[in-house]
């Protein structure tokens, strides 16, 4: 190509990415070189950072009653007499604990479908805008309700069920980031953006204990620390971000997702991969604090599986960018299986620093897992478009595949509602052991690497090497 052609290239993409009423862009084509090098580049990167900044926020509100359950636990006497109330006067069980984390990850997985919606209906940085401040429900009602320990159980569970419109933050920032990047860099682009987003459940686990202790409000702080937060969310998306016209259409490519069955396929990898990602972290400071009696370490290391979680799966990304995701995907599950395996005989010996071990090595596996498996979505739809006749199939399939990716993410997220529950039925029927329930897990991440295999890396297999 001469300097003429990238010159007379650049003179036609002048169109391409200029921002209009609203913010709203118009025309959006990342995969034109010369206007993704000239403009498109910074202009998605733009949108990624502050939506990466809203979804951090989101997750953090999301994950907000896993760290605080710890210090509501009572102390119990095996025959359930209650010894020692925890703080503020109240009493909980690890079921009725397991059961409130449960509650907001199942919200927040089934939000994740109308939210998905919400960004071609109104535009991704409108919705983010909306969805910042709909987090002021959760946080303000946090905070009111722990200073009142006669609140019923069943009131409890509703509020702490609010807790879910932060999960759903991240079906709609992902669908609308999927939009702005070229294929070849939708793996990193969209591995960063998760990976904000899950730091921001690493980084409530450890804050909370902090602020709880600051002032006094106690554990009031826990919600109200979110609330400028929040604001500021909203505030920095209504002024930094944009809607993409490509973006903003009827819902109809989401639905037409629903008939690939691909895209359930893709939905229960994600329940092994993030599924497991979220349920852990809601329950393992939960598990540290009734297995070994260490509340301790529970407020002061419960992140770290969380954190570890959050910053490989970028890399599960980039590594399925250059080797493919069914590839990452299928060691993630095999690692996975062995780590959950190193637990239950961590938990056999009673040794704790070999159990603590062994979560953080699953949470590493379970980030780039994460990474690999979003990854295979974006590249499953590309795949399908080629064999597509149809002369409108690039931007039809280009929204199918984010309409896939908002389903996938709310069905993969209700593995972290099912997690806590298979530990309760554990203790509950196991004479309070959650050994069974981390063989069970063993034995679904091997069923989800063999699943991956005959689909998609098997020969003869139809889309081979995704």
């Amino acid at each position: 190509m001469t300097i003429r052609d990238v010159s007379t290239a650049i003179e036609t993409t002048t169109a391409l990415g200029q921002v209009g009423k609203g913010r709203w862009i118009e025309h959006w084509d990342p995969e034109n070189e010369a206007f993704w090098q000239s403009r498109g580049k910074a202009v998605a990167l733009r949108n990624l950072v502050f939506s990466i900044v809203a979804e951090h926020i989101g997750f953090s509100v999301w994950l907000l009653w896993s760290i605080v359950v710890v210090k509501l636990y009572g102390t119990y006497a095996p025959d359930g007499t209650l010894l020692r109330t925890g703080a503020n006067g109240w009493a909980l069980t690890p079921s009725q604990g397991l059961t409130l984390v449960a509650l907001a990850s199942g919200v927040g997985a089934f939000l994740r479908i109308p939210y998905t919606f919400a960004v071609p209906l109104i535009g991704g940085r409108n919705w983010t805008v909306v969805s910042s401040l709909l987090l002021l429900v959760p946080t303000l009602t946090l905070a009111w309700v722990l200073g009142h320990p006669q609140t019923p159980f069943p009131v409890l569970m509703a509020l702490a069920a609010t807790a879910g419109l932060g999960g759903g933050n991240f079906a709609s920032s992902m669908a609308n980031i999927s939009f702005y990047y070229p294929e070849r860099e939708k793996g990193w682009a969209l591995g960063l953006n998760a990976a904000g987003g899950n730091l921001g459940a690493a980084v409530v686990q450890k804050l909370v204990p902090v602020v709880i202790g600051l002032g006094g409000w106690g554990l009031a702080n826990a919600g109200l620390v979110y609330v400028p937060l929040a604001v500021a969310s909203a505030v920095l998306a209504f002024l930094f971000m944009d809607n993409l016209r490509e973006a903003k259409a009827d819902p109809k490519p989401t639905l037409r997702a629903l008939g690939h069955g691909h895209t359930w396929i893709m939905a229960l990898l994600y329940v092994g991969t993030f599924g497991s990602f979220i349920g852990y972290s809601s329950a393992f400071p939960t598990l540290l604090t009734v297995t070994f009696g260490r509340p301790d370490i529970a407020l002061a290391w419960g992140f770290a599986g969380t954190l570890l979680g959050s910053l490989s799966r970028p890399f599960g990304g980039r590594l399925a960018d250059r080797f493919g995701g069914a590839v990452v995907t299928l060691l993630a599950l095999v690692a996975m299986a062995t780590a959950g395996y190193s637990a239950v005989l961590s938990l056999q010996h009673r040794d704790l620093s070999s159990f603590f071990g062994s979560f953080l090595a699953l949470f590493v596996c379970t980030g780039i897992g994460n990474g690999a498996t979003y990854r295979m979505i974006p590249a499953i739809f590309g795949r399908l478009r080629e064999r597509s006749e149809a002369p409108d199939a690039t931007l039809d399939y280009k929204r199918r595949a984010a309409g896939a990716v908002g389903i996938i993410s709310s069905i993969g997220a209700f593995g972290g509602f099912a997690v806590p529950f298979v530990y309760v039925w554990s203790r509950d029927h196991f004479g309070g052991s959650i050994v069974p329930a981390l063989e069970l897990y063993v034995g679904v991440f091997l069923a989800l690497a063999l699943l991956t295999w005959v689909c998609y890396l098997r020969r003869g297999a139809a889309l081979r090497g995704v």
